[in-house]
């Protein structure tokens, strides 16, 4: 099955409590099995992918009031965000600054290149919670990375997309989707507009 540059083939068999599915895009492949993703990267992953994105910017969020739900409400909100390179480039941090519902919000991306697998490993973590959310995995290919991972959404097994559309450097843009039904659909619900 194809949805837009995705492919998604599923089996022919499913096994109680498992389940395969391939996903290519650009180059890189996911796979799926027993809710674990197994990614393979692009051909020129790096641990550059990430440089258009150190120092300051100014954030124009748009997010989905709630998200799972049908709603079709956005909330418009912008923010601070200052990005740095750590342990010698293999990682980088940044911290995201706002105020929401008029209380100061936090949240702090931490962002790791495995060298051997030549993935991204991407944690998220917030002053709501202040707990790491399971990373997202992958890489970046022709100027556009894909991040997926498996999560916990209202007591709920959903899968987890991150894009990175760094086509113009100067104006990158980050996005995330939520699937309930193992990536055949995903619910876009956050923009990041730098």
């Amino acid at each position: 099955k194809k949805i837009g540059n995705l492919f998604i083939i599923f089996p022919s068999y499913q096994l109680p409590g498992y389940f395969i599915l391939f996903f290519l895009f650009m180059g890189q492949q996911l796979q799926a099995s027993n809710s674990e993703l197994l990614i393979t990267p692009a051909a020129l992953s790096s641990a550059n992918d990430f440089d258009f994105l150190v120092g300051y910017w100014n954030v124009h969020n748009r997010k989905l009031k709630t998200r799972l739900n049908g709603c079709t409400e956005w909330i418009e909100f912008d923010a601070k965000q200052e990005m740095k390179k750590i342990l010698n480039g293999l990682g980088n941090t940044d911290s995201f600054k706002t105020i929401v519902d008029d209380k100061p919000f936090e949240g702090m991306t931490l962002r790791l290149f495995d060298p051997a697998t030549k993935l991204w490993s991407i944690y998220w973590a917030d002053s709501n919670v202040g707990v790491l959310d399971p990373p997202v995995l992958g890489s970046f290919d022709n100027g556009s990375g894909e991040f997926y991972g498996n999560d916990m959404f209202n007591g709920k097994e959903i899968m987890v997309k991150f894009k990175w559309d760094k086509t113009d450097p100067d104006r990158p843009v980050w996005s995330q989707a939520f699937s309930e039904d193992e990536g055949r659909t995903w619910e876009w619900n956050w923009f990041m507009y730098m």
